[in-house]
Parts: structure tokens; sequence; C-alpha cells
């Protein structure tokens, strides 16, 4: 199964490539995956779209805060991923609301994740204050 979803997601990123409105991605994606009774796959296909699009230049990232970003918060992750993706085309920066995320932000992309969260960042510290390393 994972080479079918494997080469649908390849087909369907091929065939939304110049497709940059988001809302008539997700509804010609979604049209596909219902008429091959793929549903079930959704995630892992999403993903794997996502990887192709990204190879091809059009990032798309999903940034989670506890509060709604500003325009000013968007742009500093969008510099970030201009900086991690010089070569890119097209970014598309979505955003979810995780009241868990007590502070700072988490930024999904392609295959990483970048976590700027004040919870990681106390983890980070904890671990090198238990090694001496302050």
């Amino acid at each position: 199964m994972n080479e079918l979803r494997h080469d649908v997601a390849r087909i369907i990123a091929e065939k939304t490539m110049h497709v940059m409105d988001k809302q008539k991605l997700v509804r010609e994606v979604a049209e596909f995956l219902v008429e091959e009774n793929l549903t079930n796959d959704l995630d892992a296909i999403i993903r794997e779209i996502m990887g192709y699009r990204a190879e091809h230049g059009h990032i798309e990232a999903v940034a989670i805060s506890a509060h709604e970003l500003s325009n000013v918060d968007l742009k500093d992750i969008q510099d970030i991923l201009k900086q991690e993706y010089p070569d890119a085309k097209s970014f598309v920066i979505d955003t979810r609301i995780d009241p868990t995320v007590v502070g700072g932000v988490k930024i999904e992309m392609p295959g990483e994740l970048l976590d700027l969260t004040l919870s990681n960042r106390l983890n980070v510290f904890k671990h090198l204050a238990a090694a001496g390393k302050e």
C-alpha cells in the first residue's frame, strides 16, 4: 500500500502543482481520494504531496501556537522558511491554535519540525543542566 500511496501522492502533486489556491487544491484532492476510495490514507497522502511540492519549490508549513499569530509573527516565520529553502518559488503558511503550546511556536514542514516553543526550550535547558553544561 505504501507504494500505491506514494504513486497516488506523486500523481496528485503533479496535477496540482499549478494550483496555489488552497481551497481549490483541497477540493481537487478530496474529490480524487473519494473517487478512488483512498480516504483512509488521507494524512499520509497529504504529507507525501507536501513533500513532493516542496521538492519542486512550493513550501507549505503549519505554524502551531497557543494564540493567533500576528502578521509580524507570520513574516518572521516566512523569513525562517526563506532561509531554510532559499530556492523556493512560493510559501504557504497555515496556522493552527493548540492551547497545549504554552508559548512560542512549532513549525511543521514536510519531513521537518522546528520547535520554538517555551516547553521545548525548557526541556533543552533541563537536559543541559542535568549534563552539567549550563
